[in-house]
């Protein structure tokens, strides 16, 4: 996994406040209406498409599995039709994607004499093999601003200890935040994988992490993979000896560290410590589908559509997950605002910038397809890609919200570049008049959907995104999330809305400016 560059502009804005973002910074084809292709993308299209996409036929589109084939062909036999080209040089629209199946593996850990049994006192999820003559624990295996576990400190091709929490001053306010309120290192859901990764990317080999309160989660969900045969799907790691993620309860935690509760001081433990934890992994036949229109006079920049074509696949009672929202309503609509730039292009009124529709397997899989366009194989430069616009579930109505139904959640739209979150709403207000609702986009919202879909992979390599979203409902990933539930109305609308934003993005003399740091 690629490092977060973290970049801060200061005000290095293309434009000041008062100057109108759509208005003022003008395309070559300035002249030239969008309404006109917008108003190709029609409910009776975009309906057309997805009584087939979310259709029985299809199977629930499951990653990997026969529904997911036929979901994949439809989409090229599309991009064919409309005589959009393929982006790879190869000549291909699947993008192959290597994911694999972990299954729970066997085992056992040893501290010198003593072993400590998978499904006991320690829990991983996939193969982990190493000897040890020392650990290193790093307390909470915290780096921050104004505090580091890791000054002073070398973990390169060591095994390392720490535990979850962070610092308290001797007044009891919290070191990392200097007052009564905890940081994002309390957050488990947030913290754990920034924890793992920091210690990857210091050179550890892998991880023990206590957690004394969470531990029985960890191995509830253990218990559940090993009783059920269910593994995790992951990207495929081409190296022997990948980073071992462990997770360890109080018992061998205290093996290791007697005072690990009241010692918070990085140290060296000499300790014999084998990991022997082997497991069979299953290879999954997957890929991402990636249609391109080449810019005319910046043809090496980028504007990302895109949406998953995955979903669930079917229930063990045998009952059809179509996905019709998720993210069938994505996937027609991403096909209708690329036949939207097609007759632009033909008319001689094509993008500026580079447009690429990609379509993401293994987002149901912890956004696997994403994952591996922007940190394995990105077809085209990331350090050239403008802006990701992704569209996820946008066919139907919250129930839980009021106001007008004729809206749309945004998130991430101000997260990295205060341009696109200005350009964002001055396109909607002269073109599509949505209630942009932004519920979604608060840092507290417990729900975190900007961690939740492809997006996600393209704001943590400091490209801005904008995320659509109608939020979820009672058929939410259930077999009802059917072709007959979806608003096409409001489908209609919000397709417009992001094509009128990717032209706006495409056309732009530069392009939108990144002035915050990434998450």
């Amino acid at each position: 996994m690629k490092k977060i560059v973290w970049i801060v502009a200061g005000l290095l804005l293309a434009c000041n406040s008062s100057q109108k973002t759509v208005t003022k910074e003008a395309a070559a084809n300035a002249t030239v209406d969008p309404k006109v292709y917008a108003e190709t993308i029609t409910e009776a299209e975009l309906k057309e498409h997805l009584y087939v996409y979310a259709s029985d036929e299809f199977e629930g589109r499951e990653t990997g599995q026969p529904g997911q084939k036929k979901a994949i062909a439809y989409l090229k036999a599309e991009y064919e039709n409309l005589e959009i080209p393929p982006a790879q040089s190869n000549g291909e629209y699947f993008q192959k994607v290597p994911i694999e199946i972990s299954n729970i593996p066997v085992g056992k850990l040893r501290v010198n004499n003593s072993d400590f049994l998978l499904g006991e006192h320690v829990l991983t999820f996939s193969r982990a093999q190493s000897e040890n003559n020392e650990i290193v624990y790093v307390g909470y295996g915290i780096e921050d601003e104004n505090y580091s576990d890791y000054q002073g400190v070398d973990i390169a091709g060591k095994l390392v200890l720490m535990k979850t929490g962070e610092p308290i001053n001797t007044n009891g306010t919290y070191t990392i935040s200097g007052t009564s309120e905890k940081s994002i290192w309390s957050n488990m859901s947030e913290s754990l994988g920034k924890r793992f990764q920091l210690a990857e990317d210091k050179g550890a080999i892998g991880v023990l992490y206590y957690d004394a309160d969470n531990y029985p989660r960890f191995k509830s969900r253990f218990d559940y993979m090993r009783n059920n045969s269910n593994g995790r799907m992951s990207l495929k790691n081409g190296e022997a000896d990948s980073f071992s993620s462990l997770f360890i309860d109080g018992i061998l935690a205290k093996e290791l560290l007697p005072t690990i509760e009241s010692d918070h001081a990085p140290k060296k433990i000499e300790a014999r410590v084998t990991l022997d934890f082997e497991s069979s992994n299953e290879e999954v036949d997957s890929e991402n589908v990636v249609a391109f229109i080449q810019g005319a006079d910046k043809p090496n920049e980028y504007i990302i559509i895109s949406s998953h074509l995955d979903h669930i696949g079917i229930t063990p009672e045998g009952e059809i997950n179509n996905g019709a929202d998720d993210d069938g309503s994505g996937t027609v609509a991403l096909l209708e605002i690329a036949e939207a730039f097609k007759k632009a292009k033909d008319a001689g009124n094509g993008p500026r910038r580079s447009i690429v529709f990609l379509h993401v397997t293994g987002e149901e899989k912890g956004l696997l397809g994403s994952e591996y366009y922007t940190d394995v194989e990105p077809i085209f430069p990331l350090e050239q890609t403008v802006a990701n616009l992704n569209i996820d579930m946008v066919g139907r109505i919250d129930p839980k919200r009021d106001g007008d139904r004729n809206y749309v959640y945004l998130i991430g739209s101000d997260k990295l570049s205060t341009e696109l979150h200005e350009l964002s709403e001055e396109v909607n207000s002269k073109y599509t008049q949505l209630e942009l609702d932004y519920t979604y986009n608060d840092e507290n919202d417990p729900n975190r959907f900007y961690y939740r879909s492809d997006h996600y992979n393209f704001a943590k390599n400091n490209i801005p995104i904008i995320f659509y979203f109608n939020g979820t409902h009672d058929d939410y990933h259930r077999p009802g999330d059917t072709p007959d539930k979806i608003n096409y109305d409001l489908l209609e609308n919000r397709t417009r809305l992001i094509f009128y934003t990717a032209w706006e993005l495409a056309n732009r003399a530069n392009p939108v400016t990144v002035d915050k740091a990434a998450d």
